[in-house]
């Protein structure tokens, strides 16, 4: 009789959160490079959707070292259960410490947080504890009649299931997975709380690097949430008062707690930029913990492009970039009315896919046309950025909100310098960091957010003055070769792993 199949440890067990492999690009493009430049090591994924249906096919080929794949998609644990049985394992005051760790609003204590997950991690609390054990009632009604402010009984009842159920699935999937020698959590929220779970499970060395930062990005998404009930008492006091209603700051606390949560057991946390770590160290992450690994690019891929270059200053502006909001590609097209008022020679191209929000693109299209720029300002939709680059004279970016953009990587290795807003990391990259990264000179121009007077100004300084357009050239590639090659990047996460499975 054969021995059925097993799946073998591998070296790192990655937890990701809507990412690789059904998104292209930008987190997800930085995982697969990271698999791909480690093959030595061995590598399982466990993924996490929210709905099921809005994750099609793959967008990565799967590499021969990734060794296991599992998929847990959120919205089954309360949509349409599978099955119900009487639900007994779980204490009240297992049960209350869940609730009041999560959700009272009195600050918990680290030891509170570790005992829930104990719980968690040992399947002493289940799904069906939570969904339909009296212990559960008892701790959820005693919450709601200490500390609710909204008067709906109902949305505070489905606000707390919606929160609670995946958390158990999630553990109920941790229970399942092969054990790895290493975690490595790609964010804090939901992956970062398995990476917390799956440490109580495996006793191994847990990894955290966050590109964003989760807890933050998570509070502006719910500060413009539609889809949160409010009371009809609690949404005309939220219109009298800019704060939110009290359903809302429930989710806020949520993802607040199972971020320190994941800051609390991880052994090493990893930011993108020094102005990263210290928003971690805000957040509650132990300073002696965190450090920076910026992001790296494979150099040797951008020898042709920089080859194709002409001599000379092309005159073209180009934006790289998604077609939606968060890009700001407004300001970008009104500060091509500016450049153009003084420079009719110059194109604007902007350089990205347009499906993700088409409303928004037509804004965009709209815009040209009152600004009369049609015949300067062109969409090129996706194309290869390869390609692209060598023929800009600069490469603008007016984002209002980005962690360690690679595209200002990416153009400075094809020997374009930049324009960028003032968010994330992009004024440490484009004015240097440590003294000796800012002794390489300014790689181009940072400008306030959603400034196109300003943005105009910087991209004409440079256009029109060759001596300082070569000295911004010069120092993007001194700083990308310098600072932020794959090479160096791959090196420094190599070490992390090894001395982690060292720790074993």
């Amino acid at each position: 009789m054969k021995k059925p199949l097993t799946t073998p440890i591998a070296d790192v067990c990655l937890l990701l959160e809507g990412t690789w492999p059904y998104v292209r690009g930008g987190v997800s493009g930085w995982i697969h490079q990271m698999i791909l430049g480690l093959p030595e090591l061995t590598f399982s994924v466990l993924f996490i959707g929210g709905q099921r249906e809005a994750y099609g096919q793959r967008r990565y080929d799967i590499p021969p070292n990734v060794v296991h794949i599992e998929e847990v998609f959120l919205e089954e644990a309360w949509r349409n259960p599978k099955h119900r049985r009487v639900a007994h394992q779980a204490s009240l005051e297992e049960l209350s410490n869940l609730y009041r760790y999560l959700h009272n609003p009195e600050k918990p204590a680290a030891e509170l947080g570790f005992s829930v997950l104990e719980s968690l991690a040992q399947g002493r609390i289940t799904l069906d504890d939570v969904l339909y054990s009296r212990p559960s009632w008892e701790a959820l009604t005693e919450g709601y009649q200490q500390h609710c402010a909204d008067p709906s009984f109902v949305n505070y009842f489905w606000t707390l299931r919606t929160m609670q159920s995946p958390l158990l699935m999630l553990a109920e999937a941790a229970r399942r997975m092969p054990r790895a020698r290493v975690l490595h959590a790609i964010s804090t929220g939901y992956a970062g709380l398995l990476g917390c779970i799956l440490k109580q499970l495996w006793n191994c060395r847990f990894l955290l690097s966050e590109h964003g930062i989760y807890t933050k990005e998570r509070k502006i998404d719910l500060a413009q949430a539609s889809w949160i009930a409010e009371s009809t008492e609690q949404a005309f006091n939220d219109s009298m008062d800019a704060g939110s209603g009290y359903v809302r700051m429930l989710w806020v606390r949520f993802f607040e707690r199972i971020g320190y949560l994941a800051y609390e057991s991880a052994d090493q946390i990893i930011a993108l930029y020094d102005g990263n770590r210290q928003r971690q160290i805000k957040d509650g992450a132990r300073p002696e913990r965190t450090q920076v690994i910026p992001n790296g690019i494979n150099l040797e891929q951008w020898t042709t492009a920089l080859s194709a270059r002409a001599e000379g200053i092309a005159p073209v502006v180009g934006l790289i970039g998604r077609v939606v909001p968060i890009k700001d590609v407004k300001t970008f097209l009104r500060a091509m009315r500016g450049v153009l008022s003084v420079m009719p020679q110059v194109e604007g191209w902007i350089v990205g896919p347009e499906e993700e929000d088409p409303e928004y693109v037509a804004e965009c299209r709209s815009l040209v046309a009152s600004l009369g720029l049609e015949d300067k300002v062109l969409f090129l939709g996706f194309q290869r950025i390869q390609d692209i680059l060598p023929q800009l004279g600069l490469m603008v970016l007016t984002s209002i909100s980005e962690a360690q953009p690679l595209v200002i990587l990416e153009a400075w290795a094809a020997g374009t310098p930049v324009v960028s807003s003032d968010v994330g990391s992009c004024r440490e990259l484009i004015e240097g960091g440590v003294a000796a990264d800012r002794d390489l000179g300014l790689a181009g121009a940072v400008v306030a957010i959603a400034d196109p007077q300003a943005t105009s100004q910087a991209i004409t300084d440079l256009l029109r003055s060759p001596q300082r357009w070569k000295s911004a050239q010069e120092a993007g590639l001194l700083r990308v070769h310098r600072y932020y090659s794959e090479t160096l990047m791959l090196d420094r996460y190599r070490t992390l792993y090894q001395a982690a499975m060292g720790a074993e």
